[in-house]
């Protein structure tokens, strides 16, 4: 048999061309909303599954959390960053404290965080770690750090842990007082991981025990999507960590409705998505402005498109304020918190019901920018002791009493997720006010 020639062993330019092609329609085939909406319930069932045989109330690590549980068996929310666990970048956030969790943890004996991998592996024991040291002060052989050395070297952690006296001096700095988070809880805190290819049906009964004979409460730290090795087109539809990303494929759909409406929703052909999830939508902004008409409200809406200043009074109650999308729109916020925190101060400075006063801050998600708006609403319309302050009556600002007011916020808000962006625009407002 003669041998193969040059151009029988190398394929043309336009079959490689073609096999490009095809490949990429069979990746976006596979990444279609049906996959990603069967995937999320598929790995919805494993976190189900951990929580009832652990016997353990389920908290959702968002932003993306709360797409991995059916509303009716999520027993709260938390922010736990991975960028913060990303190596060299350690970080114990002083925004995201998530101290709304201890009461959990105290009256279960554990609770399990689910989602966000490198947040479980190293931001969450950070946590765990420093809250230890300003809960048990006078246990120091608790106040190690505990991470799973299959995914943190012991070279990681040794850099990691030898940062936590600075991680404890941030938090010592907000001045929050300790005593009322120490009165939630009976032991100090250790996290315990599982994911789905671990072995066993209820793989973290074992170190769960474990963990609570040695005298911790156990924080269990569940990744809800398996392991994908190689192509997704041969995981047969299955998509890991199916709902991430979700401004890139879910067409507004947020995880309260999909879990709403999941049987129509999972149901339906890919065809028929666009227009079920634009009708859902519709009818839950409709429930939610129907909502905010009742009572002494003032409301500002912030919108995803940019308007000018001239238009947004809509009444004497209600601003609407187009800042545009992602970082324009954080940028932009700077300019327009003095228009907005005037507004607010008119209405709660005008004679009225007093306590019976409501502002409510809308954003797309609820928990970046209109955070941002509430903090500089928070710091330039009410004073130390909580009382509205008086038109004309302002004072100085610095970083340390605005990241007060905004644990405050994080703590009785533990969905909110201010960007850095944000953070700074409210910054500069405050403490330029002058200028």
């Amino acid at each position: 048999m003669p041998a193969p020639t040059l151009a029988e062993v190398i394929f043309p330019e336009q079959a490689n061309h073609n096999f490009s092609r095809i490949l990429g329609d069979l990746k976006r085939s596979n990444l279609s909303i049906t996959n990603r909406l069967g995937s999320i319930r598929h790995d919805a069932s494993f976190v189900e599954d951990v929580a009832a045989a652990l016997k353990l109330p389920l908290v959702a690590n968002e932003r993306c959390g709360s797409w991995y549980i059916d509303p009716a068996r999520k027993a709260g929310s938390a922010y736990f960053k991975s960028t913060d666990g990303h190596t060299g970048q350690w970080k114990f956030s002083t925004r995201r404290l998530n101290l709304h969790l201890l009461e959990l943890i105290g009256e279960h004996d554990g609770l399990v965080v689910f989602k966000m991998p490198d947040a479980l592996s190293k931001t969450i024991p950070i946590w765990c770690a420093v809250l230890n040291r300003i809960l048990f002060p006078a246990a120091p052989h608790h106040h190690q750090l505990f991470v799973p050395p299959s995914a943190v070297s012991a070279s990681e952690a040794s850099q990691i842990a030898a940062r936590l006296p600075e991680f404890e001096a941030a938090f010592r700095a907000l001045a929050l007082d300790a005593a009322p988070l120490r009165a939630r809880l009976t032991k100090p805190l250790r996290p315990v991981w599982t994911t789905p290819d671990d072995d066993g049906d209820a793989p973290a009964a074992g170190p769960v025990a474990a963990v609570a004979a040695a005298g911790f409460h156990p924080v269990v730290c569940c990744t809800s999507s398996r392991r994908v090795a190689g192509a997704e087109v041969a995981a047969r539809g299955y998509i890991q960590g199916a709902g991430d990303d979700t401004e890139n494929w879910a067409m507004g759909l947020t995880a309260g409705v999909f879990w709403r409406h999941a049987a129509e929703l999972l149901g339906a052909a890919e065809g028929e998505l666009p227009g079920l999830i634009a009708g859902f939508l519709e009818e839950e902004a409709q429930d939610a402005e129907a909502a905010l008409g009742a009572g002494d409200c003032c409301v500002v809406s912030l919108l995803p498109r940019v308007t000018e200043q001239s238009v947004w009074a809509k009444s004497a109650r209600h601003l609407e304020v187009g800042l545009g999308k992602s970082k324009a729109a954080s940028r932009a916020l700077r300019n327009s918190l003095p228009r907005i925190c005037e507004f607010v101060s008119r209405f709660l400075n005008e004679p009225g019901t007093g306590d019976g006063k409501r502002v409510v801050v809308l954003c797309e998600s609820g928990r970046e920018l209109s955070v941002g708006v509430a903090l500089a609403v928070y710091c330039w319309c009410f004073g130390a002791s909580g009382d509205v302050r008086p038109d004309g009556d302002r004072e100085s600002f610095n970083k340390t009493a605005i990241r007060v007011k905004l644990g405050q916020i994080m703590t009785a808000l533990p969905d909110a997720n201010p960007s850095r962006a944000t953070l700074q625009s409210v910054n500069s407002y405050l403490m330029d006010w002058r200028k």
